[in-house]
């Protein structure tokens, strides 16, 4: 029955009852012998007093009612601004009509009521302070509504306690809080869409925490004459006090390296066409394999030795104040597809993924150190001392196409996947890409447009580096082909 026919069918019931009453008083005058003189007197004090009574009944009905609602011993959660709330409590609804909570909206919050009588407090508390909401409820029909203070508290939000300190200008190989690129690659003659590349870097909240420096870098290269992609990506560490010159060296130094080998290499471009033509080849693997070897890892080995020429150029500076991870991919467009070539030492994350195919392909591993949480840094003696050993770290494929290729440092990695095991995981690179293009809408915070040729690519990603995970503060780098 609906809420209007209830009413209506309880007002006409109302009518009778009085209608009944009135017959009835009217008799019982006649039957006890009232002079006719007191009977209007009599029946006004009757109906009076019995209109007492009635409004005693129902206050007293009421009071019950808001006992047993008391009892119930409702509390709302404290919370912190901006941050997401939840807060659940149940009513007796059989009991009850049209609870609100009063001053809830003015907070930023939404006050939501089930079939079932469960109540849920939810939305991002918009003010600090300690307030006083008011739980309002029908009882008793006719009567005021009924009214519940519950108390609430919300405390600073736990990022706005972060402090962002610029970093001093003066320090030694000062370097920007943050970083971004975007290069854009016009469609060929044929029409063939070629692949942009965008990167950013930004500075953890541990290090602007205290004024520190970014560690991470980027590198980005793209020849147009000869189609050849190079992209480097670098983590300083972070025990290490000059990891942020250490870095850029790697990145700028394998970049140099690579295009200049790259550049004009008819011999490397011969090998790479014989073999993209027949990768089951042997003998063609193993010519490309050793040419290969010389670019990726000279480059590495170049990286490493422009690190040590400036740490022993200045007096006091040691080697290891320098140590940097390190990964480094080149790529090309080929009539039989897409050939890639990466070097990876530390730790972080290298992938091409394919959204169609729901299909992820890592281009190395990441290194554990000699202790949990520990890595490998290109600026350790023995990381390129074994020949078997560095050929490990450099991978190289052939697809048709891919989606995107990432570098990214564990910044990024860490929040994104948790664990190395979630890095093999074609589900959670599914998850990770939607997230990057969807963003964090909870913190307000967009997506990043991998769909054309839109310039603010750039800033979107850097902007969408700046998310929340409870923990994760390094600095934070990602490059991206796609």
């Amino acid at each position: 029955m609906r809420r209007e026919d209830r009413k209506a069918r309880a007002k006409s019931e109302y009518v009778s009852s009085i209608n009944q009453i009135a017959r009835i008083l009217d008799a019982a005058v006649r039957e006890t012998g009232i002079p006719a003189s007191q009977k209007a007197t009599f029946l006004k004090w009757t109906v009076g007093t019995l209109w007492e009574y009635f409004k005693q009944e129902r206050m007293q009905q009421r009071i019950i009612i808001e006992n047993e609602i008391k009892s119930l011993g409702i509390r709302l959660a404290n919370g912190r601004v901006t941050e997401a709330y939840c807060s659940k409590f149940t009513l007796p609804l059989d009991k009850i009509s049209n609870p609100e909570l009063v001053g809830a909206e003015e907070l930023g919050l939404t006050f939501d009521v089930g079939s079932d009588g469960e109540c849920v407090v939810s939305g991002r508390p918009s003010m600090i302070g300690d307030y006083i909401l008011k739980l309002r409820y029908n009882t008793v029909e006719g009567e005021e509504p009924s009214e519940l203070s519950i108390p609430v508290a919300f405390n600073a939000s736990s990022r706005a306690l972060w402090r962002d300190i610029p970093t001093d200008i003066h320090i030694p190989y000062y370097k920007e809080d943050t970083a971004a690129e975007c290069i854009k690659v016009p469609a060929d003659a044929s029409g063939d869409n070629k692949k942009n590349v965008v990167a950013a870097s930004r500075r953890g909240r541990s290090h602007a925490q205290e004024g520190k420096a970014r560690d991470d870098h980027f590198t980005l290269f793209h020849c147009p004459d000869s189609g050849w992609y190079v992209l480097a990506v670098a983590d300083g560490a972070g025990s290490a006090k000059f990891s942020r010159k250490g870095s850029q060296i790697a990145c700028d130094t394998v970049v140099d390296y690579c295009r200049d080998r790259l550049m004009g290499n008819a011999e490397f471009e011969e090998a790479v066409i014989a073999y993209g033509a027949a990768p089951g080849d042997r003998a063609k693997l193993s010519v490309l394999t050793k040419m290969l070897s010389e670019i990726m890892y000279g480059a590495a080995k170049n990286a490493h030795e422009a690190i040590k020429r400036v740490a022993s150029d200045n007096e006091g500076f040691q080697f290891k104040d320098f140590a940097t991870t390190l990964m480094f991919a080149i790529c090309k467009k080929y009539d039989f597809g897409w050939y890639i070539a990466s070097f990876w030492v530390g730790d972080g994350a290298m992938c091409l993924y394919n959204k169609k195919e729901g299909s992820k392909k890592l281009l190395g591993t990441p290194d554990e150190g000699e202790y949990s949480g520990q890595t490998r840094f290109l600026t350790m003696p023995e990381v390129l001392k074994d020949p078997d050993i560095v050929q490990k770290r450099i991978k190289m494929t052939v697809v048709p196409d891919f989606t995107a290729l990432f570098l990214m440092t564990d910044g990024v990695s860490d929040p994104m996947f948790e664990t190395d095991r979630n890095l093999n995981s074609d589900a959670k690179w599914g998850e990770f890409y939607e997230c990057l293009t969807k963003g964090f809408p909870e913190d307000e915070i967009g997506g990043v447009d991998l769909s054309g040729d839109s310039e603010a690519a750039k800033e979107q990603l850097l902007e969408w580096l700046n998310f929340w995970s409870q923990g994760n503060h390094d600095d934070r780098t990602i490059a991206i082909l796609y």
